[in-house]
């Protein structure tokens, strides 16, 4: 089996010990890096270009959809496969529009992960057997009125940043540091947030992170 270079990033020491133990059986696949956030993934991948890098969904300081889309806009060759504990028809498509590859659930990593890693390494693409259902469905539903979720897959990336690190308690100063931006720019972007996801608190922020997995509960 050709020589593959794997990242593997999740906040969860046991659940990268476990992917980690996976993957390094099978002949000539490394993991090369790990990391325990969504920023440091992507710092990663970009100084060592991994043939494949797999990405939990839900991390602190950037979720795995973020830290997908900046390393893919950053040039790098990478194949990104996501983790995720359960479907999401938004955010399935989000990553298809980020330009991932491969999206498994993370009760069938067992059965699935190397499968969808190996798909990853012949240049093509591999998705959970459950996700043409989720789609079907989807295509299935009458009309509806534009829901608040609707609106959110209109948020840019850097709102979607500030909604994770305010439903992770940090407040504008705070996340003005950690994007190297002002205050007033954070504010603003706050407040756009705000109104396009129909939120009236951070506390209805947070129930948006939860439910579109860029916090857990």
């Amino acid at each position: 089996m050709p020589k593959l270079d794997v990242l593997v990033a999740d906040d969860h020491d046991i659940v990268r010990r476990g992917l980690r133990d996976l993957l390094e059986k099978q002949p000539g696949w490394k993991v090369v890096a790990e990391a325990s956030n969504g920023r440091e993934a992507v710092e990663k991948a970009k100084e060592l270009k991994p043939d494949v890098s797999i990405l939990d969904i839900s991390m602190p300081s950037l979720d795995g959809l973020e830290a997908a889309r900046q390393i893919l806009e950053s040039g790098s060759s990478t194949k990104v496969l996501i983790l995720t504990m359960h479907h999401s028809d938004p955010l399935i498509q989000q990553m298809l529009k980020a330009g991932v590859r491969g999206y498994v659930l993370k009760s069938d990593a067992a059965s699935e992960l190397v499968q969808a890693v190996e798909a990853l390494q012949r240049n093509k693409t591999f998705f959970t057997s459950k996700v043409p259902k989720v789609f079907l469905d989807e295509r299935d539903k009458p009309a509806k009125k534009k829901s608040g979720q609707d609106h959110a897959l209109r948020l840019t990336p850097r709102q979607r940043e500030i909604v994770q690190l305010l439903a992770e308690g940090k407040n504008s100063r705070e996340i003005a540091a950690a994007l190297g931006t002002t205050f007033k720019t954070v504010e603003t972007h706050r407040a756009n947030i705000m109104r396009r996801l129909e939120c009236h608190s951070v506390t209805e922020l947070v129930r948006y992170a939860i439910r579109n997995d860029l916090i857990q509960a």
